[in-house]
């Protein structure tokens, strides 16, 4: 059975708190209570109080939570958002038990530009930058805060297994996260980072990226650090370094800026480096070659400010750089420039694609269009 209003004072009391009091759910039915933890943690209590107020009966409540359970026992439902706020809610209820549903039956996809947290296999809360929230697990118990453009997991969570979120950055933003051990990561734009939310008393720290992160790594002797990036594994007990590793690129690049890193891959475990502050390590992914080189570790690092930097690059490597800054599409029709080697800075914050357009112009004659997020250079 299914009572409405005491739902309805519950996250009244919990909108009041600012919290979920376990005491409070007592009168609640096991799928009520999830409810509750779900609009929790995705800040919809409000939403949620305004749609129960447009829910003239208690039938209709009866109703609408059992097509929420019926749903749960098939792969897709197929519920029908009949009241103003029910869109909203439907689309957070029961943890992804649902697929939200448009007009003509498809799933509603979620943009390409949102910044998107992975909690399982059916849980993805879409994050936006100016957010102040709570990161609550599917079971309901506080993992860390959400303020603005930061994610922080709080080190002593109620988790005793090795339980892992997935942070997704978009073309054109910037992202950062610290871990519960304290350990700081910016992640650029186009980049996607796996990583527990708790990590254990014993073995190494692991996580997992794919694109290009900044890491300030918390000292602890007993448990290393290490990133994985395809075939390349970093390992390190306290340090800061700057990782690539894009699908797209040719090469997996780690450059040190301060304390030592091993560097290593699966394909030959026995061609291993150690790097030293201001040194590059590169992987080749096609000959599987190892190499270092002294470089200005600012040309690597200065995108955590937003600062892009080019010494001695060709356009064309230029350009898949500039594409995932600007969060645009560049189509070059100029050959000669593709190959032309430049030097150029510009900042992201400061500078539109279209003056970095004008700017390379200046140095290199060209003709441009920009048609919403295309650029199409003749």
């Amino acid at each position: 059975m299914y009572h409405k209003e005491q739902l309805k004072s519950v996250l009244i009391e919990v909108r009041k708190s600012g919290k979920v009091d376990p005491e409070t759910l007592g009168s609640l039915t096991e799928a009520e209570r999830e409810v509750v933890y779900t609009l929790y943690g995705e800040n919809l209590i409000s939403e949620a109080l305004l749609f129960l107020e447009e829910l003239d009966t208690e039938e209709e409540w009866r109703q609408f939570m059992k097509k929420t359970v019926d749903s749960r026992k098939r792969p897709v439902s197929f519920i029908r958002p009949v009241m103003k706020y029910a869109a909203v809610l439907v689309s957070f209820l029961a943890l992804g038990y649902f697929f939200f549903q448009d007009k003509d039956g498809k799933s509603a996809p979620i943009e390409a530009t949102a910044i998107k947290l992975k909690m399982g296999e059916n849980n993805v809360k879409v994050l936006q930058k100016g957010q102040s929230q709570q990161i609550v697990s599917n079971a309901g118990k506080v993992l860390g805060v959400q303020n603005g453009d930061k994610i922080t997991y709080k080190v002593d969570s109620e988790i005793d297994e090795l339980v892992y979120n997935e942070l997704e950055i978009p073309f054109g933003k910037i992202f950062n996260v610290e871990l519960s051990d304290g350990t700081l990561i910016h992640l650029n734009s186009g980049t996607k980072i796996k990583y527990p939310v708790k990590f254990l008393k014993e073995g190494k720290r692991e996580v997992f990226l794919e694109g290009e992160a900044y890491f300030k790594v918390a000292k602890d002797a007993k448990h290393p650090f290490v990133v994985h990036a395809n075939e390349v594994a970093v390992e390190v007990l306290g340090t800061e370094f700057n990782l690539t590793s894009y699908d797209e690129d040719a090469e997996i690049n780690t450059v040190l800026v301060e304390g030592s890193v091993s560097m290593g891959n699966s394909v030959k475990p026995e061609d291993h480096i150690i790097l030293t502050p201001g040194t590059k390590g590169t992987w080749d992914k096609n000959s599987h070659v190892t190499n270092t080189e002294n470089v200005d570790v600012g040309l690597y690092t200065g995108w955590v400010s937003g600062e892009i930097v080019f010494r001695n690059t060709m356009f064309s490597a230029m350009q898949k750089r500039l594409e995932r800054s600007y969060n645009v599409s560049i189509t070059n029709y100029n050959t000669m420039l593709a190959n032309k080697v430049l030097n150029a800075r510009f900042n992201v914050n400061i500078e539109t694609i279209d003056d970095v357009m004008k700017s390379i112009g200046e140095i290199y004659p060209l003709k441009y269009e920009i048609r919403d997020k295309e650029v199409i250079i003749q």
